[in-house]
């Protein structure tokens, strides 16, 4: 008797669960973007450049050195913070300034962003400064852009050609 009540009541248990399971799969129903909305991701993994030059190094520096520390060069570690902007006819749609993580700031930095925009037609401008011995962007793009109805565009960099890619 107990046996049959209680797997009456797993049964029951069950079938509430599957019907909340079924409801909450279709109702209420989920829009990412709305109608006249274009989502623009930007994905990049780049490394910054040293915050200072490698220099020689004089013999006589050398030679206060333990043998196992004598290097010719000394290359300081610290890398600069890397500062990425895309703008959209003048308006600044991402901002973002990223310091390098790691114990010595020395290591790439990655930047994932995404934002809605109204669809139309833009002037699309990405400026990125990855060095801070230098003002201004050091890596820049521009290009004509449309944007439809639920559009996903993404802005990659790739660091061989030193050239953004946009899909």
């Amino acid at each position: 008797m107990i046996g049959a009540k209680r797997l009456l009541l797993q049964i029951l248990n069950y079938a509430v669960f599957m019907g909340l399971v079924g409801y909450f799969s279709f109702m209420p129903p989920y829009a990412r973007l709305q109608p006249d909305e274009a989502m623009i991701t930007l994905a990049i993994s780049h490394a910054g450049e040293r915050v200072q030059e490698c220099r020689k190094m004089d013999p006589a520096e050398m030679a206060k050195l333990p043998p196992n520390m004598r290097v010719a060069t000394e290359c300081p570690r610290e890398r600069s913070p890397v500062t990425v902007k895309v703008l959209l006819d003048k308006l600044k749609v991402i901002d973002r300034v990223v310091t390098a993580p790691g114990l010595y700031n020395d290591q790439g930095v990655d930047i994932y962003e995404s934002v809605r925009v109204p669809t139309g037609n833009y002037r699309l401008s990405i400026l990125m400064n990855d060095n801070v011995r230098i003002e201004g962007p050091t890596y820049q793009h521009q290009q004509p852009i449309s944007l439809s109805p639920a559009q996903l565009v993404v802005i990659q960099f790739q660091d061989s050609s030193g050239q953004f890619r946009i899909k």
